[in-house]
């Protein structure tokens, strides 16, 4: 795995690409408000959906997963950041989010 930096939810840039890594479930309950979604596991297949010359900075629930992106898309030539504490942190930050479940938008 190649390295990548992590930064605080207050670090990422108003207009950056978000790339959620969650599940479903966690997607639909809640999220960064304009986030894009790709599930972890199917990122490999899907990687060609992202723009090699754009910063992605990939959320998770508390960070894990979102390392493991991230680390991955760097070793792919990509330049990623992982988002410390992920959408735990993004919602006590009081951060824009949105749900798709009409419902007020909750971190799962």
């Amino acid at each position: 795995m190649s390295d990548f930096e992590t930064v605080s939810v207050n670090d990422v840039p108003k207009d950056a690409f978000i790339l959620d890594v969650r599940e479903d479930f966690e997607w639909e309950a809640g999220r960064a408000a304009g986030a894009t979604h790709v599930v972890l596991g199917t990122l490999p297949e899907r990687v060609g959906e992202l723009d090699p010359d754009v910063d992605t900075y990939v959320i998770c629930r508390t960070g894990g997963r979102s390392a493991q992106a991230a680390a991955w898309l760097t070793g792919m030539g990509y330049t990623a950041f992982n988002i410390a504490g992920g959408s735990d942190a993004w919602l006590e930050a009081g951060l824009p989010m949105e749900a798709e479940n009409g419902q007020e938008p909750t971190v799962r």
